[in-house]
């Protein structure tokens, strides 16, 4: 599915799911607007996000532990069993699995060219295992910024939510007949301040939240990528050494 469908059907389901929970609330919470259902959908929408992510990064790893998966890549390049590597990199299917097969894939068929010397042959392997990571990248970065823009979104309207409630609030006092304040216009307002920046605060944790922590994620799956692709380079420089 193309990222900007599934963006406006996340949009939309959102904001529909947001104002249906915003109308079953508890009288208290329903005193805090429309602005409450909007702060629904923005965390349905982190939900979709954090889920769609979740599912991202575990396709990402593959089948089977990347360690054991890395070994048996390993044993088939010391093997000039390039076919057999290439074999587990489509059983692993995996980001690393596709960095590393278009690699090794390169090389193979590069391997016997006379006409190339061992640099250029090295230096054509290297090229497709950028190439091949370059494309695995945005994948696994995707919908990250969408995660931190929801909890800019959400905290700025809360605060937007938190200053329409003390206006009104305020605006009960200064309209006070014969100085006596109507109590049930100032605490809806007061009501209305504290559970939009309820909802904003507590959108923005949990965007904040996810966000470093598949940051964090992306970037050690980064680097276990380039490790790898750099010892299978390596491996093969000294294959090409001792050929």
């Amino acid at each position: 599915m193309k990222q900007s469908v599934f963006t406006v059907i996340v949009l939309i389901i959102s904001l529909a799911t947001g104002f249906i929970i915003w109308t079953q609330l508890p009288a208290y919470l329903q005193e805090g607007g429309p602005l409450v259902g909007v702060l629904i959908a923005l965390l349905v929408m982190l939900a979709a996000y954090i889920l769609e992510r979740v599912f991202t990064l575990r396709k990402a790893r593959g089948t089977a532990s990347i360690q054991s998966f890395f070994k048996k890549v390993v044993e088939y390049i010391k093997q000039g069993n390039y076919e057999g590597a290439m074999a587990a990199c489509d059983k692993q299917r995996g980001s690393c699995a596709n960095v590393l097969r278009a690699g090794i894939e390169r090389y193979s068929q590069i391997r016997e060219n006379s006409s190339m010397g061992t640099e250029k042959r090295l230096s054509e392997t290297q090229r497709a295992i950028d190439e091949a990571n370059a494309l695995e990248v945005p994948l696994l970065e995707r919908n990250l910024i969408a995660l931190s823009t929801i909890a800019s979104i959400a905290t700025m309207t809360g605060l937007l939510g938190t200053t329409i409630g003390m206006i009104r609030a305020f605006n009960a006092t200064g309209h006070a007949q014969g100085g006596v304040i109507d109590a049930t216009s100032l605490a809806t307002g007061i009501s209305e301040a504290l559970v939009n920046t309820a909802g904003g605060l507590v959108n923005a944790i949990i965007g904040i939240v996810a966000y470093n922590f598949f940051v964090n994620k992306v970037d050690s799956f980064n680097y276990t990528v380039d490790e790898a692709a750099y010892e299978v380079v390596q491996l093969l420089k000294a294959k090409e050494s001792g050929s």
